[in-house]
This record gives C-alpha cells, structure tokens and sequence, in this order.
C-alpha cells in the first residue's frame, strides 16, 4: 500500500470510527517485556493493545496469561483472561511463541467460548496443529468428562499472512509489514489504527526503512533494542547476530529521529550489562523525544 493510499484509508478509517465511544480509549500494556533470558522480572515477549476492552496480543511469550490476568487485577478489564481471543505473531522463536499453548488453553478452560483467532507467518498453523494434538487428552477429558466446559474456546482459526492489511474489525485495522530478523523467511512488524491512536511494533528486526515509514509521527513507536555499549563486549559470533537479527541502541535512535513517534517504547531489551537509563541515554543521543524502557504490566 503506498502512503497516498495509506493516509487516504486512515482519513476514511477514522471518520468511520469516531461515533464509536470505547474505540476512544486505546492503551498499550506490556505484558512481557523480555527476551529469551529467563530473567524473572521480565516475562517473555507479548504486547496487548486494548481498544475499549478488547485486547488485541502481538506474540504470546512465556507468563503471557498471566501477566494478562494481572494486568486485569490492575483494573484493565480488557484484559481478562477469557477475553483473549485475537492474537498477532511476529516471527516463530520461541521466546516469542513459548506460550502458545497457554494462551489457547487456559482461556478456555477459564470460559472462553470462541476460538482463538491468529494471525502470523506460515508455520503458525501447523504449530496450533501440534499443539492442539499434543493436548488432546486434556481436551477429551475436558469435554467428554464431567468438568463443566464449552466446545469452542479451546478451537484455533489459524491464518498464514503475507504482508498487507491483515484484520479489520469496527474498532481497529492491522496492517503487517516485512521485516529482516536473521535467517528466519517470514518475520512481521505490525501497525495498528484505531481512532485515536496509531502505534506500530517493530517485532524482532534488524535496522529497516519500513518501520520509520509505517510510523511516520504515529503516536506509539515500540521497538525491540540492544544497547551498543554491552555489544561491544560481546563475542564476535553474537555479535554477527545480533547485528542481522537485531537493532541497536544507536539505529533505534536514528530510526525515531526520522519518523517522530509521539512516544519511543523500548522493549525486548538486550541490555547486556547496562541499566535502563543507559539504554535510554544511547537512544536519546539520536532522538530527542519522549523515551521510555518499558516494565511488564506497564500501561501507555
């Protein structure tokens, strides 16, 4: 879609939405914040953005349901757990996909009474294959047993995207776009317009122009980051990682710098020895906008 295209949509998008009173109140809420280490503080990555009180997840990394059911104690109702039942996927590692299961299971055995429906690069089906497989003893015994249970919630719809507009419903449209993440064949960032907000989520990438264009001034920018001054004492074969796979501290600047978000979330962080307001100080010497290191069951 080109940006002529895209900001007509969006003038016509948001028209169509403003009679809408809880499309008027949009929140990103980090449910994890992490990476692959199992830092206990940090859960595995997983993003809810809640438009009224329906959650929309991008990637369900390990303690996804509960810092769900957390947050929900924390007073967004969106976030109940049976409640979660649209999910968006970046890529397929693992830290990103641990808690697949979880999330299929546990909202339903909590009674949600639809399917999951989600959305992400070709291999997500076959993953919602194995894993309804590997439970089908739970689910029999579930059903067929007599623990008081629905036949929908646990079911997945699974759909494989390419890039483009993804989802549309009356509250939100999703849009995915390409990113390079190492050697992985498909990896998605995503942009979200609701009514009042447009955040885009950068996924696990290297330095890529079409973040800063699908962003251009949106008012949430959340990019995964690793800090400069850690990667300079890693060995050199993490090094060749990372920089294919991942984002420095300096490139996030750079990238923000050029297109302006109304505030910089930094997540998925690889601080590899600093502390948080020195990842932030690596940023802020590009980016002289509002920055912030994000916290599992953070609210923006």
């Amino acid at each position: 879609m080109s940006t002529a295209t895209r900001f007509l949509f969006l003038i016509i998008f948001s028209f169509t939405l403003l009679g809408s009173a809880s499309a008027q109140n949009t929140r990103v809420v980090m449910l994890g914040s992490g990476n692959p280490n199992a830092d206990p503080d940090r859960s595995g990555p997983a993003v809810a953005i809640v438009v009224g009180d329906q959650p929309y997840l991008i990637d369900f990394g390990p303690g996804v349901v509960r810092r769900a059911a957390a947050a929900a104690l924390n007073g967004i109702d969106g976030l109940k757990v049976d409640r979660l039942n649209r999910a968006f996927v970046t890529h397929l590692h693992s830290d990103h996909t641990a808690g697949f299961s979880d999330l299929i299971l546990t909202p339903w055995v909590l009674d949600r009474n639809e399917p999951l429906e989600v959305y992400g690069p070709e291999g997500i089906k076959s993953m919602s294959e194995h894993i309804l497989a590997a439970y089908e003893q739970d689910i029999h015994m579930r059903v067929f047993g007599n623990q008081p249970a629905n036949n929908q919630g646990y079911r997945v719809n699974a759909h494989e995207i390419v890039a483009g507009i993804v989802y549309q419903d009356s509250l939100v449209t999703v849009e995915a776009f390409d990113v390079r993440h190492g050697s992985w064949p498909q990896a998605f960032g995503y942009r979200f317009t609701t009514a009042d907000r447009v955040i885009v989520i950068s996924g696990d990438a290297a330095p890529s122009p079409i973040i800063a264009e699908m962003c251009q001034q949106c008012d949430v920018l959340i990019h995964e980051i690793y800090s400069d001054a850690g990667f300079a004492d890693r060995t050199p074969d993490w090094q060749n990682y990372h920089s294919q796979s991942h984002t420095s501290a300096t490139d996030v600047g750079k990238l923000a710098a050029q297109s302006q978000p109304g505030v910089l979330l930094l997540y998925h962080q690889l601080n590899m020895g600093v502390t948080d307001d020195e990842l932030i100080a690596e940023v802020a010497a590009y980016f002289d906008g509002h920055i912030i290191s994000t916290v599992d069951l953070g609210v923006y």
